[in-house]
């Protein structure tokens, strides 16, 4: 695209434009401190983020890079009104939603030294889509399908990049707001990020020990002026559970870390150090029982439906969760998410009604099939042998006893699990999905796609695909959440993919941490550059 038309494109009437802002801060901030944060293991996949589908390592590596935009830092629960501008000053939708034209900061720096450019971003979002001309490569790419939508992404000038789209889709920009989405450096190879990380970041990479700590110190040439505020930040690398609350109690630790605490645990910690200041928000992490959809017994629906029934969603989360979650389908519920079905719905789901009116069909479904005393069902149940994952796994076991299944327990270590579930090698499976952003493209396209590697179940229907691409281009914010509803409403009927509940976090931190805001999603909120320390 030439200059002129560049410059046609950025006057053009746009649908959306948005010019990036610092967010309002309540106290007067102190510079200086490190900061000493819990991480509970060491990093799987080290800095590299776009290799990585987990919290331990994005927590880490988040202060080190930017995106073209993120979800302000100071506002808890995420949606498109809380974007706001880190790379890209100001963005603008075009020709209604298929181009996304990006407006990037000039003067921006790498850790190296080198200049931030559009090139950057092309060369970032070309590897993950796994382009033909793609200058980089990922060895895991778990978010390839978030942007399958995109036809090809250009950079016209130095400080321009428009992503050219198939079709309409205004959740692109929720995803690419998302922790999972940061710009890589083109001059450095993405295998590099596996061992130190160099980006654009308020924090820059000082030491891996590895299995003890990660430090990172003050950026002092950062594009936001004044940011950050911490001379640095340190992780402590602290497996057990009893000896990393034990290090927050003592004030070795100033946070906890995200998706680690449970109510249980905070109870606890009140009790022992009652100023800890303790708040509860979502996780964006649910619950779910894998169901092998591709061989029997699970290719048979009736089945699903039944294990689904026998399954008391509001029993799992008092006895499993000690109540410490939240009951809903594949989208996280109200206040904690946006997309959640209403109570009425819900409840008129398998699983969510009354208990012993599910059981029932489940062992009228199960009879159906064939199945019965003389006859009983028997089938495995998989699982990490993790102790939540193994509770949650029993408990489901139990459930399926109840309505006359006869299912056993197999655990397998965490390097196995994962393997197996994409191999599909297993009947029953419990599982934990972690979405990278609270919008249905996110979640839908990742897990229930036909054809994605994160579809653990093989669940495949031409008839759902359409309702998701259908709602994924509906612009009208109102009429895509009616048709996602019943996108929801549809994968719980099949027994898709049941949802068993949606974490929440209780976050834990010293009250002189200030500006440290959790979000409703644990991928988002790592960045560090409002936080300081009022001591």
């Amino acid at each position: 695209m030439s200059r002129s038309r560049v410059a046609a494109f950025s006057l053009a009437v746009a649908l959306v434009v948005i010019v990036a802002g610092t967010p309002a801060i309540s106290q007067t901030p102190k510079s200086g401190g490190i900061l000493n944060a819990m991480q509970r293991e060491d990093l799987p996949q080290g800095f590299s983020i776009h290799e990585t589908a987990t919290i331990s390592s994005v927590f880490p590596a988040a202060p080190c890079f930017n995106n073209l935009v993120m979800y302000d830092p100071m506002k808890r629960v995420e949606s498109m009104d809380t974007i706001t501008g880190e790379l890209a000053e100001k963005w603008s939708w075009q020709d209604n939603y298929r181009n996304l034209v990006f407006f990037l900061r000039k003067g921006v720096k790498w850790h190296d030294g080198q200049p931030f450019t559009s090139k950057d971003v092309k060369y970032t979002f070309d590897m993950i889509r796994e382009t033909k001309d793609a200058q980089g490569k990922l060895r895991i790419n778990p978010r390839k399908d978030w942007y399958a939508n995109v036809d090809n992404i250009e950079a016209p000038d130095l400080h321009t990049v428009i992503f050219h789209l198939k079709r309409p889709q205004p959740s692109l920009l929720l995803m690419l707001a998302s922790g999972y989405s940061p710009v890589y450096p083109a001059h450095v190879p993405a295998a590099e990020m596996r061992t130190r990380c160099v980006g654009t970041g308020p924090f820059k990479f000082k030491e891996w020990k590895r299995g003890e700590y990660v430090e990172l110190v003050k950026n002092p040439d950062y594009f936001v002026k004044g940011r950050p505020y911490l001379d640095g930040i340190r992780y402590l690398v602290i497996v057990e559970r009893g000896t990393k609350y034990a290090a927050l109690q003592a004030g070795r630790l100033d946070i906890s870390f995200p998706g680690e605490g449970t109510k249980t645990i905070a109870d606890q910690v009140k009790a022992a150090v009652p100023q800890i200041k303790i708040e509860t928000v979502g996780q964006t992490v649910v619950d779910n029982l894998l169901v092998n959809n591709t061989k029997p017994p699970f290719n048979n629906v009736k089945l699903r439906q039944a294990v689904s029934l026998a399954v008391d969603r509001r029993a799992y989360v008092k006895a499993v969760h000690q109540g410490g979650a939240a009951v809903g389908a594949s989208m996280m519920p109200k206040p904690y998410g946006v997309w959640g079905l209403v109570e009425k719905d819900l409840n008129a789901l398998p699983g969510y009604g009354k208990p012993a009116d599910d059981k029932a069909k489940a062992k009228k479904l199960l009879a159906e099939a064939g199945y019965g005393p003389q006859n009983p069902f028997k089938i495995e149940m998989g699982t990490r042998n993790i102790p939540i994952y193994v509770d949650f796994a029993s408990f489901v076991i139990n459930e399926l006893k109840q309505v006359g299944v006869e299912a056993t327990l197999k655990q397998v270590d965490t390097a196995q699990w994962h393997p197996l579930a994409t191999r599909k090698e297993y009947q029953l499976g419990a599982n934990l999905t972690g979405i990278g952003a609270d919008d249905p493209d996110a979640n839908f396209y990742e897990n229930f796609a036909c054809g994605s590697p994160r579809n653990y179940t093989g669940y495949c229907d031409e008839q759902v695909m359409k309702m998701i691409d259908q709602q994924s281009q509906e612009i009208d914010v109102k009429k895509r959440q009616q048709m996602v509803w019943e996108i929801q409403k549809k994968l719980e009927e099949d027994g898709a993919r049941p949802s068993m509940s949606w974490r929440l976090d209780y976050v834990m931190q010293w009250p002189y941490v200030r500006n440290y805001v959790p979000h409703n999603n644990i991928y988002n909120y790592g960045r560090m550059q409002e936080v300081w320390l009022d001591k």
